[in-house]
């Protein structure tokens, strides 16, 4: 098993900057990727970026290609999400989840991801 944590969510204004973590422990070892998947009220989970956990290889959605940039830790089994030019559509819950495959720009469905975290909160005020 794999335990996620994210943190680093809160409210910003258009425009602004958010950088947000994912925190995994147990089970790391299995971990092939991560990703970032995010949530609006009554909308479906979208996925935001993805990030292999060895290499350098890592996928957008075109929502967010040159504003948001993934990247990880591997000495800390953390991965980020640096969130710049915030628009209010980006506001939703963020949520990490964790695959035992890398699936390359294939890496979008939710349900590719076996380990998922709670969710960080992100509000963006216009």
């Amino acid at each position: 098993q794999v335990q996620l944590v994210e943190s680093g969510g809160g409210a910003v204004q258009a425009g602004g900057s958010l950088r947000v973590s994912c925190a995994a422990s147990g089970r790391t070892s299995s971990m092939f990727s991560m990703g970032w998947f995010r949530q609006a009220p009554g909308e479906e989970r979208e996925f935001v970026a993805a990030i292999a956990w060895y290499g350098d290889a890592t996928a957008y959605a075109d929502s967010v290609k040159g504003r948001f940039t993934i990247s990880r830790d591997n000495a800390r089994n953390t991965v980020y999400l640096q969130m710049n030019s915030l628009k209010p559509e980006d506001g939703a819950v963020y949520h990490c989840a964790a695959a035992k495959r890398w699936y390359g720009s294939n890496g979008y469905r939710p349900s590719l991801y076996e380990y998922w975290g709670q969710g960080t909160q992100v509000t963006v005020s216009s």
